[in-house]
């Protein structure tokens, strides 16, 4: 398959504020990512995954290596990725039409054809019936939604998400996580996915990418061969496929913890 992104020999270091200590947060990382390619990122805490996607995305520069997407180096942001964060990353006030229709507006779309696109994503993200709500009269998953439509509503290449569930309780990210796989099911976007929780890296990722402790290096690449049609999580809580890979994964992420302790 066609490289989406090419990393070859990555580093990034930093000086502690407060200590003045260097730190070097990733050194050595060499992957691959496949156009159309859903690779989740785990890894002990600490260990750079929110680095590397912040390198990605162009928010953080590299301190050696090559970051290539489609073969053009990444110098900085652009609008070929889109991030979502952690954070509900939404204006409060606009409304959840004119959430999704922010980036248009910056790419300057038509209004008809903007007001297509808005209601395609509304609908993908099961949000009809919210669209003139304004987010403080939102759950928070319902917001997370509104981030994770509005970033797909731009058409970036690349999707690049930075623990987007971590926030909500844990029934409303399991719907999330099967939203999620519906929505790169639907669209074939290549996308990028760092998360602490093994399940949820095995549960969405072709390939579960494991980093190392700090220095963040790739330990493995773990492959989870399971059709995106079978993620539905009462069909996989039995499922052996996915317990070995989860098995895996989970051990990987152990022996570099149990290297900290």
């Amino acid at each position: 398959m066609t490289a989406k992104i090419t990393i070859r020999g990555l580093g990034h270091e930093y000086v502690n504020p407060f200590t003045r200590e260097r730190v070097v947060a990733l050194d050595g990382v060499d992957l691959e990512v496949a156009e159309g390619e859903f690779l989740t990122v785990v890894g002990p805490s600490g260990c750079g995954k929110t680095t590397l996607l912040n390198v990605l995305a162009g928010l953080l520069p590299k301190t050696r290596g090559t970051v290539l997407l489609d073969g053009r180096e990444v110098r900085g942001p652009g609008p070929d990725r889109g991030v979502v964060f952690q954070e509900f990353a939404i204006m409060p006030w606009r409304t959840v039409e004119k959430n999704i229709a922010h980036g248009l507006e910056i790419q300057s779309v038509p209004k008809e054809e903007r007001s297509a696109i808005v209601r395609r994503f509304v609908e993908l993200v099961g949000l009809r019936g919210f669209e003139r709500k304004y987010p403080h009269e939102l759950s928070g998953g319902m917001k997370q939604r509104v981030a994770v439509a509005r970033t797909l509503a731009a058409n970036p290449e690349v999707m690049l998400m930075d623990e987007p569930f971590a926030s909500v309780d844990s029934q409303t990210r399991i719907t999330l996580q099967e939203e999620l796989n519906a929505i790169a099911q639907a669209t074939r976007k290549t996308i990028l996915f760092v998360t602490h929780n093994v399940e949820e890296a095995v549960f969405l990722g072709d390939r579960c990418c494991v980093l190392s402790g700090r220095p963040g290096r790739v330990k493995a690449l773990v492959p989870v061969g399971i059709p995106r049609a079978r993620r539905r999580w009462n069909l996989l809580m039995s499922d052996g496929t996915f317990d070995a890979a989860k098995e895996k994964v989970f051990g990987l992420v152990r022996e570099e913890v149990g290297k900290e302790v």
